[in-house]
């Protein structure tokens, strides 16, 4: 069959779905990879095909501009519930229908369109109706995925990057939708894509499963999903972290425990900084007889006069290749870096990103006793809570744990033949399209 993925223009979003494209690929099935153009060169670099759709994302750029747009949003009547406009929301007592309402509006228009505009989906489902995929596997945020599926009576699903928070605010957001007043029962989301099925001649109107998949392939642990009624696929998450190649130090026993210090691609290349500062991390860990392994770029080693004499900086070196050397893991709780340090089983200091999930995911993690979530960065509870992961032996023990389980999971190449058959009976053999 032929497998269409696709993802908005963040390196961090495409790495998690190479394992299962190249999975399906081995599986002799044809696999590419849609996004903007500012990804093409790093999907070929990955040994698949690149399909550049739309203009240039300018992610970072976007993201600044996002940011101040949700910034100026407000929910209809719900000013002063002191939450602004989250779709990571968990309070139960801010989740009020308005709220609710404001979030999809907010995200929808700031978010969702400026990531799927109309050229980047005109070029989506021009090729899709040219090649004719049998499934389209599509990220969370790019709707543009099942609106293509849609065009051409192909079975689509989602690939979860992090926690379902879509799924989880969706099903409050529809439970809650009756409860508002019938001249403000609106679906900004709905109808922007019902709209965009319009745009194409597609028939049969807008479904949830254009917000949800007809089922979602979740790389996440059981132990951290939110409870949901969607059908979901289990798979084993199988870190990839591009092309890379191991240091000649990395292929030497370390002398002394090694300490992990990465913030992440999502602050280098989406955000453009760092929440925290290296430097007190750093020095939090000067005195303390291990090594510590800092992944830093030109602009975050300028921000260090000298580097204390037990740290060893790098630009890049591949996490799935480091980790397995080290004894602890401190972060940010990005996806693809707390996945990995998962799939090794390394214990782990988060400091959480205000990204998306990061904080949920610390924690869940910690109520799992394989790390610590540390929300107050100060230089003492930084070494405080180092030095417990390293002494206290039940971190060690629970991270293993959590990695013996994340092993039982299906791998990807476990999970192709229950998406061949699950393509087969949701394919459509003719697309719903209007006469023109």
């Amino acid at each position: 069959m032929r497998v269409l993925f696709t993802t908005f223009a963040a390196k961090v979003h495409m790495y998690s779905q190479v394992p299962l494209a190249w999975a399906l690929h081995t599986a002799g099935h044809e696999v590419r990879i849609a996004s903007q153009p500012d990804l093409a060169d790093d999907i070929t670099h990955t040994g698949l095909t690149a399909v550049p759709v739309g203009p240039a994302l300018n992610l970072e750029e976007g993201m600044r501009q996002t940011e101040e747009g949700l910034a100026g949003e407000e929910p209809p009547e719900a000013e002063d519930d002191g939450g602004g406009l989250d779709l990571t929301e968990t309070r139960a007592e801010l989740l009020t229908p308005d709220y609710l309402l404001g979030t999809f509006t907010a995200m929808t228009a700031v978010v969702f369109q400026n990531q799927c505009p109309d050229p980047m989906v005109d070029d989506l489902v021009r090729f899709a109706r040219d090649w004719r995929p049998d499934l389209v596997v599509w990220d969370t945020m790019t709707f543009a995925g099942p609106v293509a599926a849609r065009a051409v009576g192909a079975a689509h699903c989602r690939l979860l990057f992090g926690l379902d928070h879509v799924a989880r605010m969706r099903e409050l957001f529809t439970e809650h939708l009756g409860r508002l007043p019938r001249e403000r029962r609106d679906d900004p989301l709905g109808e922007w894509l019902d709209r965009l099925l319009d745009r194409y001649g597609i028939t049969g109107g807008f479904a949830e499963e254009m917000v949800l998949g007809q089922w979602t392939v979740d790389p996440t642990p059981a132990w951290m999903r939110f409870p949901s009624r969607r059908p979901y696929v289990p798979m084993r998450y199988v870190p990839y972290n591009g092309p890379s190649r191991v240091p000649e130090w990395l292929r030497e026993r370390p002398k002394r425990r090694r300490v992990c210090l990465s913030l992440g691609l999502s602050h280098r290349e989406v955000q453009g900084g760092d929440e925290v500062s290296i430097r007190d991390l750093l020095e939090a860990l000067a005195d303390l007889d291990v090594e510590v392994v800092a992944t830093l770029d030109t602009r975050q080693l300028a921000s260090m006069p000298t580097l204390p004499a037990n740290v060893r900086a790098v630009d890049f070196v591949p996490l799935n290749a480091l980790l397995p050397t080290c004894s602890a893991l401190i972060s940010h709780g990005g996806s693809g870096t707390m996945s990995t340090a998962l799939a090794r089983g390394v214990p782990q200091l988060v400091v959480p990103s205000k990204i998306w999930d990061s904080a949920d995911k610390a924690r869940r993690l910690a109520e799992q006793g394989a790390g610590i979530c540390l929300t107050e960065v100060t230089a003492s509870a930084v070494r405080e809570s180092v030095v417990a992961l390293l002494e206290q032996p039940s971190y060690a023990e629970n991270a293993a744990r959590l990695r013996r389980e994340a092993v039982a999971t299906p791998s990807p190449v476990e999970v192709v033949p229950l998406l061949e058959r699950l393509t087969a009976e949701h394919r459509r053999h003719r697309p719903a399209v209007r006469p023109s």
